[in-house]
Parts: C-alpha cells; sequence; structure tokens
C-alpha cells in the first residue's frame, strides 16, 4: 500500500472508531438517569459498597474507622445554566468511548495487521480480550476503590470549619473521568510493556533493577488515596504490584536478558 492508502485507512479507522463512541454515547444518553443516579453519583452516598466493606473490615480489625459514616461532608453544584446539560452529553460521550473500546481496538489491529507475521495475526483475538479484560479491570478498580477512596479523603478534608466545600458539578465528575480513565490506562501496562519488549526498548532486566523504585512510587499514591492504615493501603497496592509482576514475565519471554543485567536486579 502506498502512503496515501495508509492514511486513507487510517481516516477510515478514525471514522469507524468516532460512530462506534457515538452509539455508545447514545445509548448512554438513553440510560443517563439511571447512570448517573446509580453509577456516578453512587460513591458519594454512605452506603456505597466500598464505605460498607472498609466500615465491615475496620470493626472486625479495629483499625481506623475513616469509613463509617453517615454521609460524606460535601455538596455538589452546578453554577452554569447549561452545567447539567453539557455535563449530561459529555459523559454520555465518555461512557460511549468506554463501551466502545474493545471495537476501537478491532479497528487498531485491523490498520497494524498488514506490517505484522503470519503468526503473530493468529493471536489478534487473544490480543483484543486480554487488553479489553485489562482496560475494564482498571475502570472497575478505579471505581469501586479509587474513586471512593479519593472522595472520602478530599470531602473530609478541611482547612477550617469557616469553609464548607460546595463541589461544582464539572469538578466531581472531571475526577471520576480522570480517575477511571486513568486506571484503565494503567492496567495496560503489561500490553504496553509486550510491545515495548518486542522492539527491544524494555528489557526483564531493566525492570527487575528499578523494581523497588516503581513500589515505593506506589506505594506512595496508596498511601495518598487511602485511609491511615496498613489494609486500606494493600488492597490498593497489591493490584499493581501484581500487574508490574507480570510485566517483567513479559518482558522475560519477549526478549532474553543478559546476566549481568538479571544480577542487577
Amino acid at each position: 500500500m502506498s502512503f496515501l492508502d495508509h492514511l486513507e485507512e487510517l481516516r477510515w479507522l478514525l471514522v469507524r472508531s468516532t460512530i462506534a463512541i457515538l452509539i455508545g454515547a447514545c445509548v448512554a444518553f438513553a440510560f443517563s438517569e439511571y447512570i448517573f443516579n446509580n453509577i456516578i453519583f453512587a460513591p458519594k452516598r454512605a452506603d456505597f459498597i466500598t464505605y460498607r466493606f472498609f466500615c465491615d473490615l475496620a470493626n472486625k480489625y479495629d483499625l481506623d474507622k475513616s469509613f463509617c459514616v453517615t454521609e460524606l461532608p460535601f455538596s455538589i453544584q452546578s453554577r452554569t445554566m447549561d452545567g447539567q446539560f453539557s455535563t449530561d452529553i459529555w459523559t454520555s460521550i465518555t461512557a460511549g468511548l468506554i463501551l466502545a473500546f474493545p471495537f476501537i481496538l478491532f479497528q487498531v489491529w485491523k490498520f497494524i495487521r498488514p506490517a505484522l507475521y503470519d503468526t503473530e495475526r493468529k493471536h489478534a483475538v487473544g490480543f483484543i480480550v486480554s487488553t479489553s479484560i485489562l482496560f475494564f479491570l482498571g475502570v472497575l478498580f478505579g471505581y469501586y476503590l479509587i474513586m471512593p477512596l479519593s472522595l472520602n479523603f478530599l470531602g473530609n478534608y478541611k482547612i477550617s470549619d469557616v469553609v464548607e466545600n460546595n463541589i461544582d458539578l464539572d469538578s466531581y465528575l472531571s475526577l471520576i473521568k480522570t480517575t477511571v480513565i486513568s486506571c484503565g490506562l494503567v492496567f495496560e501496562m503489561p500490553i504496553i510493556i509486550f510491545f515495548l519488549a518486542k522492539l527491544g526498548l524494555v528489557t526483564a532486566g531493566f525492570l527487575r533493577k528499578y523494581r523497588k523504585y516503581a513500589f515505593v512510587i506506589i506505594l506512595i499514591i496508596a498511601a495518598i488515596v487511602t485511609p491511615p492504615d496498613v489494609v486500606s493501603q494493600m488492597i490498593v497496592t497489591i493490584p499493581l504490584v501484581i500487574l508490574y509482576e507480570v510485566s517483567i514475565l513479559i518482558a522475560g519471554r519477549m526478549n532474553k536478558t543478559p546476566k549481568i543485567e538479571e544480577t542487577n536486579g
């Protein structure tokens, strides 16, 4: 294929992906009331499953009781005329992006397929399924763990009793979108390492060498978003550590690490 043919294929990839996102957005818009009441604003309620889980855990093992609350001390407000309407539209688009993610992956695979070997093309289904599963696991991880922990910490944080927490609707939704999508992308770490190792840019020895620094960063993130108790911090830390270790295994399979790099780990 010529360069212009590749551009044409890329254009149709973007067109088909956009259409898929819009279809997902229309579906989400049709169920927007349910999405807002039972998904987006659910972590704002004290009976959210994550708060109940941590509260039961704290009572059972005599840990920090910060999740045993009757309500989160902040209100959500919209201060612009079109605030709720535009929020509904953009939230539907974000939901459409999440729903269309497997289809977008399939389109990307079709675009790069001509550059792959026949043996690599056979793994198309495995690539799409594994990448989609990791993304959705990351979304669920962000929604059920990182998001409630962040809301509980930020909602209860006060510099003075004079200041009331009246949170703008855009700010609340921005936190949810950023957290959920970021976690979905973070959970793609094994897939990213797979391609970097295949290109020879990352080795298992390199990942082992800097493992301790990666663990420190993960622990710092967990300490920021969780209450000050070990159990909740470990619940956030363990999945991220597992992802990093899986990435090392993948890199090890994709390239042969020199002995000197192995000893540095």
